[in-house]
């Protein structure tokens, strides 16, 4: 089912003017230029049809190697969606209601307490008033957290249990799971917003409903039927897999860093849902048309368009954004005008949050700078690759979005 990524449409044919769309190669062309970026890879298309897609720089500097179409990418958490995407055909399937408690099936989680006061070392805890509900986990409300967070004490707690930037060695999916459930949380069920560990445990309860390991599961259900044969938990070809690079602290220039590199190479023992997958361009804009279709893609369908547009919702209580009811991930990244669905963030105000984006546009981005959004209002997918660690490194996805909409003719 798979075909070959490439421009199959005159822009003009979709509403775009071709020359506009230029200026987004010419834009992040200077970052490669300076050093700043190792290469990237941009996929823009309209109704369907590809009508912009760029590369420039090296997959890996060092060994002189160019960005190709086929360029194998850490995708880190542009994973969740895809577990959320799983989460929900095991929902339309009548696994479970997204009220239920996750305790019913991962019993760990019966009794969590919640961070009251006091320090890493020594933390008061108090009962959760609320179970961990499935809906919670979807969302990022469950009050779980990320260890390479730094502004929390129960950030400090999963650092010294080894969950920062990755997990305990050894440590599968199971043994990760139960020993969240043993940590505080940050705050009580559902009380706040806090980009976490919950789609990695809502990976695990796919496990345990499914009655399967989490990549046979997405391997059978969302990536055969979608023609994503690239797509897995260790990188089907070493020699198209990227690089990994970090900024240099003191010039800001991609610098290589082979001690995060190394994910994506092997099967890791920790099926992560939140951030394990490898992917090519072609793999995940075939996934992004399945959602910009409504759960259907060539014929075959795997969600029903309500249970899409449910996930493509805000589920913040009162519709709020996510600067109101959250915890920004970073300072350059606010939260204004955007609320949070079912495994995405979902614009709830343009004019808010200062962008051309529609209204009801979602999206996420992960950790190595890598992003996607699906516009339904327009019905534009814009896909954007590189492997720069932290995402925030640069304002890459704010300057995507305004140099994709300025280019919107028609």
């Amino acid at each position: 089912m798979a075909t070959e990524l490439k421009v199959d449409t005159d822009p003009a044919e979709v509403g775009f003017d071709a020359r506009r769309l230029d200026r987004i190669d010419e834009h992040f062309a200077r970052y490669v230029d300076d050093g700043l970026l190792p290469g990237y890879l941009t996929v823009v298309a309209r109704r369907g049809k590809v009508a912009y897609l760029a590369r420039r720089g090296h997959r890996d500097v060092e060994a002189g190697l160019p960005v190709e179409v086929d360029t194998r990418w850490r995708i880190f958490s542009m994973t969740k969606p895809i577990t959320s995407v799983a989460a929900m055909i095991l929902y339309e399937e009548g696994a479970f209601e997204l009220t239920d408690p996750i305790a019913r099936w991962l019993p760990e989680f019966a009794e969590p307490r919640v961070y009251v006061k006091g320090s890493a070392l020594k933390p008061v805890t108090e009962p959760a008033t609320e179970p961990i509900r499935v809906w919670h986990l979807l969302t990022h409300t469950a009050g779980l957290t990320y260890g390479f967070h730094h502004a929390h004490p129960v950030d400090a707690i999963y650092r010294a249990h080894g969950f920062e930037w990755g997990t305990p060695p050894g440590a599968d999916l199971a043994e990760c799971t139960r020993r969240w459930a043993e940590l505080p949380l940050v705050f009580q069920p559902g009380a706040e917003w806090n980009y976490s560990v919950a789609t990695d445990v809502l990976g695990r309860l796919v496990e345990v409903v499914s009655g399967q390991p989490l990549d046979e599961f997405f391997a059978q259900r969302i990536f055969e039927p979608l023609g994503m044969g690239s797509t897995g938990f260790a990188t089907d070809s070493t020699e198209k897999f990227a690089a990994l690079y970090v900024p240099d602290p003191s010039t800001r220039k991609a610098v290589r860093n082979d001690a995060f590199g190394r994910s994506g190479l092997a099967k890791p023992a920790c099926l992560s849902g939140g951030g394990g997958l490898v992917s090519t361009a072609a793999d995940y804009h075939r996934f992004t048309q399945f959602l910009l279709g409504g759960g259907e893609l060539d014929g075959v369908r795997l969600l029903g368009p309500r249970t899409v547009g449910l996930m493509a919702s805000n589920h913040l209580p009162g519709g709020v954004d996510l600067e109101a009811y959250g915890r920004p991930l970073f300072a350059e990244m606010p939260f204004h005008g955007f609320g949070f669905g079912l495994g995405f963030s979902v614009l709830e105000d343009p004019v808010k949050a200062k962008t051309l984006s529609s209204k009801g546009e979602y999206a996420w981005g992960g950790a190595a700078s890598t992003a996607f959004w699906v516009d339904l209002a327009e019905e534009i997918t814009a896909l954007f690759f590189t492997q720069l660690l932290p995402s925030n490194t640069h304002p890459l996805r704010q300057y995507l979005r305004q140099l994709v909409y300025q280019a919107v003719v028609g």
